[in-house]
Order: structure tokens, then C-alpha cells, then sequence
């Protein structure tokens, strides 16, 4: 049987992307068809990105008539489409099209374009509230399955007209509250015989769900790992992230040093730079310390948001905070906001555009 993680029939159907080479032999099987065709199959649908059918030529009609019946390539929507001034795009993407079940993707190049980034979501929501973030004030309507994540990407490429060179699990929700389908989306990304992206090129981000990164640690995923920080004090960062009462910093401190211990990989601290919240020297003084512990680059990224009272810092602020995490000595990167004219950029995302 198919594992019913990925089972969700569209018009009686099921979806046949995010399945693996194993769970297409399977399905070949029950078809009565010899396994190399799942591998035709495999191929044409993520290295080769047919869209219909009738692109699979290596397919007889015969089978293309079973596959039809049983299964749909249908990908999912795009809803609205933003460009911003700075070559930054948002996608606004449906399952289903009229649901208003809507999630985000972004499509980040660089200014030389070198790097060309795909920032995509995990769940339609999110199950967290961290208080910088407007995807946190909407509510959570479900994680999104393996191929509806990969299909941002191929959806992204296509009608950019580019491949990217990055991907990042940093858009709406908490990917490690969507394990499963997170790192079977990743697997499928990362596979030579699918879309063949170095596992460098891959980060799964995390507001700090411990049991999460230790089955990180104990599957030894290859992906690299990213730590929504924001806060290098506990009762600090409990005042903006609710996910400190479950998973105290410590505890996530400890699991992050595990990570660069067993996995031999540095992880990255991504912070928000809040004014009055955590820029202080104080703070800043508390964040060398947690840097010099364990092997780490910290990303520093001016508040986008506007809740609360907050407001983003100034550069002359962001300068003189840098000046004092400079004693960490730790790559330390200021990741500005790209996007930030469509709400493409970070803890912008369902804000409306």
C-alpha cells in the first residue's frame, strides 16, 4: 500500500508527485508492469518535469491508460504573483484551487546573480507563534504533503524561467512539525535521479523543536540546518517565541552543539534584530557567548514587521550590533530583506500584498 502520508485524491485520484522510486515500483507492481518502468517514470517526473501523460514516449498507451485512471500529475495553483523592484518574486500558491487554503514561496536571486534561492513553506499556517512573524497570526490549516513541497520548486522554475541554486525550508511554518514530508520533499530534491541538488544547497530552518533536530542528528540528514535564535536570553526569547515554554534554550543549545559534534557540520543562528527587544549589548554580549560554545555563522535580519509597536533598526543600530558580535568570531551575515516591497521578505510571508 501507499503510504498514507501522501494519499490525498484529487477528483478520486492520487497525486503522483512526492512518491519515491520505491513507492513507484510499488505502484508499478500493482499495475502488473515490470519496475523499470517506475524508473521511466521517476525520471520523467522530476528530472525531466513532464506535466501531462503524453510526455512520458518511453510509456505505452496501454499504461499511460492505467496511470490516467488512477493517479493525477496536477500540480498545484499559482493564486497571485508578485515581482519586487530588487528581482525578488512571491508566489501565493493553492492545493485546490477557490479552498483559500494558501501558502508562500519566494524566489530570491542575488545581486550578481550567482545565487538564485527558493525560499518555500512546510504548512498552510503555522503552529507556532512567534510574535515577529505574520505568518504566526494566521491559523493553521494543515501540513503540506511531500509533492505539494516539491512543487513549489518546479513551479517557481518553470515560470521564472531558472533553476535555483539554493533552497531553504524557511517560509510559512515549522518544518520540523512536518517531519515526514519535509524530509521525504528534501530526499526527493536531493536525489541525483530526481532533481539532483547538492545537499549543501538544501537548509531545513527550525524555531527550535529539539526532538526534531535530535532525529535530525540520529537519521544523519545531509541537509544543512538553520535555528530561528532571535533571543540569546530565555526569558527574552519567551517573550517573542511561545515554543521556548516547550523547548528551553539550554535544551536547544545542547541539541545544537550535538549537531555540529556528530554531524561535523556548522549550523547557522538566524536572528531577528528587534530594537529595544534583543539588540542590546548586553544582548549582544550573551550571543559571542552562545557562538564561541559551538561551531556556527549567525544571519542578522532587520525586522520586517511592524507588530507590536516594534520597528525595524536602523543601519547605524545594525552596525553598532554587529560591532558588538564582532568578539564571537563567527562568519556573521546582515540578510537585509529582499522583497520586502511584495511582503516577500522574512516573517513576512501571508501578509498582505
Amino acid at each position: 500500500m501507499i503510504d498514507s502520508e501522501i494519499q490525498e485524491n484529487v477528483a478520486g485520484k492520487i497525486p503522483v508527485k512526492g512518491h519515491t522510486l520505491e513507492e513507484l515500483i510499488q505502484i508499478i507492481s500493482e499495475l502488473g508492469e515490470k519496475p523499470f518502468r517506475a524508473k521511466q517514470i521517476y525520471n520523467g517526473l522530476y528530472a525531466n518535469r513532464y506535466e501531462s501523460w503524453e510526455e512520458f514516449s518511453t510509456i505505452g498507451k496501454d499504461l499511460k491508460e492505467k496511470l490516467k485512471e488512477k493517479f493525477t500529475l496536477s500540480s498545484i495553483s499559482v493564486a497571485k504573483h508578485l515581482k519586487s523592484v530588487d528581482g525578488t518574486q512571491k508566489f501565493t500558491f493553492e492545493s485546490v484551487p477557490g479552498s483559500g487554503k494558501e501558502f508562500e514561496s519566494v524566489w530570491i536571486p542575488s545581486g550578481d546573480g550567482g545565487r538564485k534561492t527558493i525560499c518555500i513553506s512546510s504548512q498552510i499556517g503555522c503552529t507556532l507563534n512567534c510574535k515577529f512573524c505574520a505568518t504566526a497570526k494566521l491559523p493553521y490549516m494543515g501540513n503540506l504533503k511531500a509533492g505539494e513541497i516539491i512543487d513549489q520548486i518546479l513551479q517557481v522554475e518553470k515560470i521564472v524561467g531558472d533553476r535555483a541554486t539554493n533552497i531553504v525550508f524557511m517560509g510559512m511554518g515549522e518544518p520540523m512539525h512536518n517531519y515526514f514530508n519535509v524530509m521525504r520533499a528534501a530526499e526527493l530534491l536531493h536525489d541525483g535521479e530526481a532533481l539532483g541538488m547538492g545537499a549543501k544547497r538544501i537548509t531545513i530552518s527550525t524555531s527550535g523543536v529539539v526532538n526534531g533536530i535530535r532525529r535530525f542528528i540520529e537519521n544523519k540528514e545531509p541537509y544543512n540546518l538553520a535555528i530561528s535564535l532571535n533571543h540569546p536570553d530565555p526569558n527574552g526569547r519567551k517573550e517573542i517565541m511561545d515554543i521556548e515554554e516547550k523547548f528551553a534554550l539550554p535544551e536547544l543549545l545542547d541539541a545544537a552543539l550535538e549537531y555540529t559534534k556528530v554531524l561535523r557540520r556548522r549550523i547557522t543562528f538566524e536572528y531577528v534584530m528587534i530594537p529595544g527587544v534583543n539588540m542590546s549589548a548586553e544582548d549582544a554580549k550573551k550571543l559571542v557567548k552562545i557562538a564561541r560554545r559551538l561551531d556556527c555563522k549567525i544571519n542578522v535580519i532587520p525586522l520586517n514587521t511592524e507588530f507590536h509597536g516594534w520597528r525595524r533598526p536602523t543601519d547605524q543600530e545594525i552596525d553598532e550590533f554587529l560591532r558588538h558580535l564582532e568578539p564571537a568570531g563567527v562568519p556573521i551575515l546582515n540578510r537585509r530583506s529582499p522583497g520586502k516591497d511584495i511582503n516577500g521578505a522574512c516573517g513576512m510571508l501571508a501578509a498582505k500584498s
